[in-house]
């Protein structure tokens, strides 16, 4: 995953685009997109051998505005207000409501605003 993004310039070390051989080291700032979002990580230290999960972050820093997660959120509840994830097409009952809806307010919902 992380090799294929490196291929597709998504990462980047002080700056300047990675390689999926590029080493790291201690006070390199590694910039990255994922998930809607600019991550920045600061390297503090890079261990001798592989570590657990759990472990990582005594290893690394992150550096990204709290504001851009407060964004992602945002993001998050604004999706699911329309409707929940795993809701699937609406059901013969939320069709009819809608048309319910229609009828009351003189609206059209399939006609362009």
């Amino acid at each position: 995953m992380v090799t294929e993004a490196c291929k597709k310039n998504q990462i980047t070390v002080n700056g300047q685009v990675a390689k999926p051989s590029k080493e790291v080291f201690p006070g390199d700032k590694i910039t990255f997109r994922r998930d809607q979002i600019t991550q920045i990580i600061v390297v503090l230290d890079v261990p001798q051998n592989r570590v657990g999960p759990k472990l990582v972050d005594i290893y690394r820093k992150d550096e990204t505005p709290e504001e851009v997660y407060q964004h992602l959120e945002m993001i998050k509840l604004s999706k699911e207000h329309y409707r929940k994830t795993g809701d699937g097409r609406p059901t013969k009952k939320d069709r009819r409501d809608l048309q319910d809806f229609e009828i009351e307010n003189d609206f059209d919902l399939n006609d362009e605003i």
